[in-house]
């Protein structure tokens, strides 16, 4: 069973190649398989930094992130955690 968090870009750039980075990079240490899904219902696997820049998420972007796996709880929450917490 997935486990999946919605969460809100506060961050006055939004989602772009370093923070990417930084969740693609937390993303690939989970044994679970990451997908993130943006408010018009695209989703792409949260593993890949072309895939997520390609969702436009920008500040105030509603973004969903979905783990399916061994680890999906701490996937989850740790994910959104760094999402919430973006920073430049």
């Amino acid at each position: 069973m997935a486990c999946s968090k919605t969460i809100e870009i506060t961050n006055e750039t939004g989602l772009h190649t370093r923070p990417g980075n930084e969740f693609v990079s937390l993303a690939k240490t989970f044994d679970s398989t990451i997908q993130v899904e943006n408010e018009t219902g695209k989703k792409v696997k949260g593993t890949s930094l072309l895939k997520l820049l390609s969702l436009g998420i920008k500040k105030g972007t509603k973004i969903t992130v979905y783990a399916d796996g061994a680890d999906e709880q701490e996937a989850v929450e740790k994910l959104a955690e760094l999402l919430a917490n973006l920073k430049d």
